[in-house]
């Protein structure tokens, strides 16, 4: 079966060709030149622009001024000789692509400035081309004005978010940590010193068996209390072991869904009763996994959840208003192989929808708790 190929891209839809296009325009610009100087001329700045433009953003310190300016000056020298000031929208985007924030709002006013300068020589005092060219004009200011800010901000917000997704992961680690040891910790108190205790007694025993019978057998029984207590501490120590229970993961939903400017939509209780907690511990973990599906992938303003709970089966529900999936590719990943898996423990399933977003149903039949 073929693969469909998509025209645009999902990540930066049509925008690349948009980039494309404004690179073909100088020249249309540059071949309304009635002299084979101006034209040559055109033609060498506008190589020389995109070359310089490609090293600006491998630069680092000081080149990054320096190739701007060079940028900057290119662009005015354009839209002086040629009435083309599209340049800016380049130049716009690489600033706003600076870390450094120094760097970028120095950089950010010398091009403003520049480029206000450039469009009321070339465009503004000549009333022709103010009139045919204005809505470009107001366009291509405004670009200058607020593209490099929005583009700074967003990249601000990704830094952000990444050191607060690998913060996260530490914690987790940590706690995985700290709770791997608190358990080695338990077992060496209890079922290590009772083993130990077995074992000597064992030995104990086994040498007096014929010396002195009654001993012995005495030896034998502690042996059997010793083995019986450490059972029952083992087992408590197993119960109280808690899993991931559905009401505890609902408060990391909540945060992680608040700092996604994600609105939730939940109308009634996320609480279940009477149920094994293998399985809600398997619908705790489905449950965190979609709603970071739902952060990751879906774009949505809205998150819905829903909790069933009937006589015959556990019904959950997680949907989004976000932008859906096109293919089976999503189906296949994002952590939905991990879910169904998890599901067959306790003969689960997952259902998935694309209607106005995605929506995952769970279905898991309700195994009643026996109580002892």
């Amino acid at each position: 079966m073929k693969k469909r190929v998509n025209i645009f891209q999902k990540s930066n839809g049509i925008s690349p060709y948009i980039w494309a296009f404004l690179s073909i325009l100088p020249f249309y610009f540059i071949f309304q030149s009635s002299s084979s100087a101006e034209i040559i001329t055109g033609i060498i700045l506008t190589v020389s622009f995109f070359i310089t433009l490609r090293y600006a953003f491998l630069a680092k310190s000081w080149r990054i001024y320096v190739l701007t300016l060079i940028l900057i000056g290119i662009s005015f020298t354009s839209t002086y000789l040629f009435n083309y000031f599209y340049f800016s929208f380049y130049i716009a985007y690489f600033i706003g692509n600076i870390k450094d924030r120094p760097a970028f709002l120095t950089l950010y006013i010398i091009h403003l400035v520049s480029t206000a300068v450039a469009i009321n020589f070339s465009i503004v005092l000549h009333e022709q081309l103010l009139l045919r060219q204005a809505p470009f004009v107001i366009i291509s200011s405004l670009s200058v004005i607020f593209l490099p800010f929005s583009i700074y901000n967003r990249k601000q917000r990704d830094q952000l978010q990444e050191k607060l997704e690998d913060a996260n992961k530490r914690i987790s680690e940590l706690v995985i940590l700290e709770e791997r040891q608190r358990i080695a910790r338990d077992l060496h108190d209890t079922l290590g010193q009772k083993l130990s205790m077995i074992g000597l007694k064992s030995d104990l025993a086994r040498k007096i068996l014929y010396k002195d019978p009654e001993q012995a057998k005495n030896e034998m029984k502690e042996i059997q209390q010793t083995a019986r207590t450490a059972l029952n501490e083992v087992r408590k120590m197993v119960s109280q072991m808690r899993g991931i229970r559905i009401k505890e993961e609902m408060v990391h939903v909540k945060q992680i869904l608040k700092a996604a400017q994600i609105n939730l939509v939940c109308d009634q209780e996320m609480v279940l009763s009477n149920v094994p907690l293998l399985t809600e511990n398997i619908l705790s973990m489905c449950l965190k996994e979609a709603v970071t599906n739902v952060v990751r992938h879906s774009k949505a303003s809205n998150c819905y959840l829903s909790l069933e709970q009937n006589s015959t089966e556990l019904i959950m529900t997680i949907k989004d208003d976000g932008i859906g999936f096109e293919d089976l590719t999503f189906v296949k990943g994002n952590g939905l192989s991990g879910m169904r898996e998890r599901l067959d423990f306790v003969n689960g399933n997952l259902e998935i929808k694309n209607e106005k977003g995605t929506s995952l149903t769970i279905r898991v039949p309700n195994v009643v708790k026996q109580i002892d």
